[in-house]
């Protein structure tokens, strides 16, 4: 207790108090004494007005400007935005008629047995039949990824992201356990399909995909689910569920409709023709 009333009695540190006693008894202390200290300090209170009333003038002038500014530059975005709305729709116009053309010519260039054949092994055609549906998503809560991850090395920052390797590696084992057609998102994958990475997101033929992914694949539907689940690209997928949290869904279903791909583009392949005999 005796501490406790020692501060509350001597507050003020005992340098302090003697030397604020020294300069009340020397006058120097409180407000200026002179004409010309109180002249310096009404002219510092005047010049600090005049700078606040300035930059007030100011900032109310340029406020209309800025706003004016930003609404060109909303309604520029606007206009572009509009712009590039209508090049996407005449985009997907032309890749319509791309595909409805490439089927009429596979019509023409055999039977309709073949052409179709053709077709649906292309992706050029709409199918339809039994298969698996494969859901794969990240993980709920990803964390960051140590050094000396083996999948660190794909750009993603999170151990817990579904990676364009992984997806590669799902559609491969489809592929490979007996697939005839595969999407993924709706975006129907043929010979000339890349999984690619840009950034944190993956893309499918240059298109970005959000996840969770789908993966809509056609074939039979139980030998196809045992024989993925069961191949290394499977258990592989299995490991990234127990190690990262991927999640991960795969069941058979009696129909699965799949697009066709939105453009096939051949390279170097020609068509062969027939020399009639004589």
């Amino acid at each position: 207790m005796s501490l406790i009333t020692n501060v509350m009695d001597h507050s003020l540190d005992d340098g302090y108090a003697e030397a604020a006693a020294r300069k009340k008894a020397d006058g120097s202390g409180g407000m200026p004494k002179t004409l010309r200290a109180k002249l310096g300090l009404a002219a510092g209170l005047v010049l600090a007005a005049l700078v606040v009333t300035v930059g007030a003038a100011q900032a109310r002038v340029a406020a209309p400007v800025v706003a004016h500014e930003r609404e060109e530059l909303v309604d520029r975005i606007d206009r572009e935005t509009e712009t590039a709305d209508k090049l996407e729709e005449s985009v997907d116009k032309l890749r319509e008629d791309v595909s409805a053309r490439q089927r009429e010519a596979l019509e023409k260039s055999g039977g309709s047995d073949q052409s179709q054949l053709v077709g649906i092994l292309s992706g050029a055609t709409e199918v339809h039949g039994p298969g698996v549906k494969l859901v794969v998503n990240d993980a709920k809560e990803a964390t960051a990824g140590g050094e000396g991850d083996p999948r660190e090395t794909s750009g993603f920052s999170d151990t817990g992201r579904v990676r364009d390797r992984d997806m590669q590696r799902v559609v491969n084992g489809l592929w490979e356990s007996g697939a005839e057609a595969v999407s993924i998102n709706g975006q129907r994958l043929t010979a000339l399909s890349a999984i690619r990475a840009a950034g944190d997101a993956i893309l499918v033929d240059n298109r970005p995909l959000v996840p969770p992914y789908t993966v809509l694949a056609v074939g039979d539907g139980e030998r196809l689910s045992t024989r993925f689940q069961n191949s290394p690209d499977g258990l592989y997928l299995h490991a990234l569920q127990e190690s990262y949290g991927i999640r991960t869904g795969i069941s058979v279903e009696d129909d699965l409709r799949l697009p066709a791909a939105p453009s096939v583009i051949v390279r170097t392949a020609q068509p062969r023709t027939e020399k009639g005999t004589s």
